[in-house]
């Protein structure tokens, strides 16, 4: 479970929280639309999608026990979900549109996973657009060093 304490000892959970939470904290930089706003609402519809229908669709993919019929099953309800993805990202470069938020970092986290759930990202050029671009981020680049993962 994600979890970011605080210095004041206080523990957030959940990705989608801890990542208004830290866009919050520098607003300047609009990560986030401001609170209370339509567009807040919006990234929150992502932020939970993302959390409910792939970061959860994901997790069968990496269970041993989900082989033939279940696995495939399982592949089939997370297409249905990037076909959404898909579409809104046909539309625009990211998941709010123009603008880069916290919902296309949680979201790129999420895709990064489709390596190791063995699912091709091909059929969905507008992901795989979205995937290179956010890649080729210089910040992404540096947190995939400083993590392990480049």
């Amino acid at each position: 479970m994600p979890a970011l304490q605080l210095e004041d000892a206080q523990v957030l959970t959940e990705g989608a929280v801890i990542v208004q939470y830290l866009a919050d904290l520098k607003p300047e930089a609009k990560l986030a639309p401001a609170n209370g706003t339509w567009e807040r609402y919006r990234l929150q519809e992502w932020l939970n999608f993302v959390a409910t229908e792939l970061h959860k669709g994901f997790s069968p993919l990496f269970n041993p026990k989900f082989t033939g019929e279940l696995r495939q099953a399982a592949m089939d309800r997370l297409a249905q979900r990037l076909d959404h993805v898909e579409a809104a990202l046909s539309k625009s470069p990211f998941l709010m549109g123009q603008g880069f938020s916290v919902a296309d970092a949680y979201l790129f986290t999420i895709l990064t996973w489709s390596k190791r759930g063995e699912l091709d990202l091909s059929r969905w050029p507008a992901i795989t657009a979205f995937v290179a671009s956010m890649r080729a981020r210089p910040s992404v680049q540096a947190a995939m060093k400083a993590e392990g993962l480049s």
